[in-house]
């Protein structure tokens, strides 16, 4: 059996969509999917709207650090997904390249938060469907 899939989410402080996006992919498959997050330049915490929002969906993020982007971490992934961090990321070949458009939670309260938590769900089922694809 082929090693699972890895997906590796990246926007600039790994803060706020990037660590929703990994908690969202982690809860909804599991471990079929090998699941990381950075950032280009990582914050000192996780956004608090972020962790109150993925709270009210029955997801505990209070323990995620923001971690910073390095090149054996895309080396190591499938996906590459980013969210805003142009282009800071490393390109290797043979990576399938993701970029969603998605607002910064960055200094929003949490009613900001829970749209882009919604959208960012609703992106990761629709990855999940690919990833499980033949």
């Amino acid at each position: 059996m082929p090693d699972k899939p890895s997906v590796l989410f990246v926007c600039v402080h790994n803060a706020g969509r990037s660590q929703m996006a990994a908690a969202w992919l982690t809860h909804l498959a599991g471990d079929r999917v090998e699941v990381r997050s950075a950032g280009s330049a990582p914050a000192d915490r996780v956004n608090p709207a972020a962790v109150q929002a993925m709270r009210e969906a029955g997801i505990d993020m209070s323990a995620e650090v923001p971690k910073v982007l390095t090149v054996e971490a895309v080396r190591a992934s499938d996906y590459v997904i980013t969210m805003g961090c142009g282009d800071t990321c490393p390109v290797f070949p043979g990576r399938k390249y993701l970029d969603w458009q998605l607002d910064d939670p960055a200094g929003q309260g949490v009613e900001a938060v829970r749209p882009i938590r919604d959208e960012i769900r609703a992106r990761i089922e629709a990855l999940i469907t690919e990833i499980d694809a033949p």
